[in-house]
């Protein structure tokens, strides 16, 4: 038990050490080829950060336990659009701004977190259906770079891109080893403590995954570039909705018990519907809004909780 605890927290170490490097080394390639912030906060960055629930979700397709991956991104993006955004706001002291291209950009954005939970109804997804899921999101993030590539450019630093690039491919080795051990490790304490995986996914390890886009956040309203981190948490949510749970299916058609969906996956679509609906009161996103953001995560947590009971 003690050794399997063990392993879990070095393992989630790994995820989010090996995903925050990630992050920094794909944003300093993308600033040496003068991409826009757009690309850089939405698509580059929101890419890098969905590794770690990717790696945990493909490790526990292979493992055998691909439910244990589903908790995992529905409860984590689950957290991102409640939990990290009102840390992130609370963390600013000051309403987040919403730029009007982000609101115009993320019209469909609850429709298509809508689309797994339709195609999961029966408690399956067949390999059909996780490359809908994935045109589905590809064709979103195309035409969001589309829209998005004349933005600002950000000023071209100086840096080598040789080592950006093996920092990269480094981290993301980290990803793949601490992703390997958090799945097995996760199941082991999860059978001992006679305690369902799928719970572990959503609040030990799929939190441990939300930790890049927080960091990301964070950094970013610092500077007070409230867009890169929107975009990445948006960004985020969408690419594990879509691309990373098609690649679950394609992988491995599998079924699940179909209470993920009707818990997890409502509370998901709900959960953004309601940001979504902040974002267009005032073009922003203040603290009395990010603390009702806060409770919807609590909530979450309980109905989870009774449920699994």
């Amino acid at each position: 038990m003690l050794n399997s605890l063990f392993i879990l927290t070095v393992s989630l170490f790994l995820v989010v050490k090996g995903a925050t490097l990630a992050t920094k080394y794909a944003g300093k390639l993308a600033t040496g080829f003068n991409l826009s912030k757009y690309t850089v906060g939405f698509i580059i960055v929101a890419v890098i950060s969905i590794l770690p629930e990717t790696f945990v979700a493909i490790n526990s397709a292979i493992e055998g336990s691909p439910s244990f991956g589903l908790g995992v991104l529905f409860g984590g993006n689950v957290a991102d659009l409640t939990l990290i955004f009102s840390i992130i706001i609370l963390f600013a002291g000051r309403n987040i701004k919403i730029e009007s291209s982000i609101l115009k950009n993320n019209k469909i954005f609850p429709a298509l977190l809508l689309l797994p939970i339709i195609l999961g109804l029966d408690g399956n997804y067949s390999r059909i259906e996780g490359a809908s899921l994935i045109v589905a999101g590809v064709i979103f993030y195309y035409l969001s770079l589309k829209k998005g590539i004349a933005g600002i450019l950000i000023k071209n630093e100086e840096s080598s891109r040789f080592k950006s690039s093996m920092m990269l491919l480094l981290s993301l080795a980290l990803l793949l080893i601490g992703s390997h051990f958090a799945v097995t490790s996760a199941t082991s304490v999860a059978e001992y403590l006679k305690i369902n995986p799928i719970l572990i996914g959503m609040f030990v390890v799929g939190l441990g995954a939300t930790m890049p886009e927080l960091l990301f956040s964070l950094k970013s309203v610092k500077k007070n570039d409230d867009s890169l981190a929107v975009g990445d948490i948006l960004g985020t949510v969408l690419a594990d909705a879509t691309i990373v749970v098609g690649i679950l299916a394609l992988i491995s058609p599998f079924s699940f018990p179909q209470k993920i969906v009707y818990s997890a996956g409502i509370f998901m679509v709900t959960a953004s519907v309601i940001l979504f609906r902040f974002m267009n009161s005032g073009k922003n996103i203040s603290k009395k809004e990010a603390m009702s953001l806060f409770i919807f995560w609590l909530a979450f947590v309980i109905a989870e909780l009774f449920l699994s009971n």
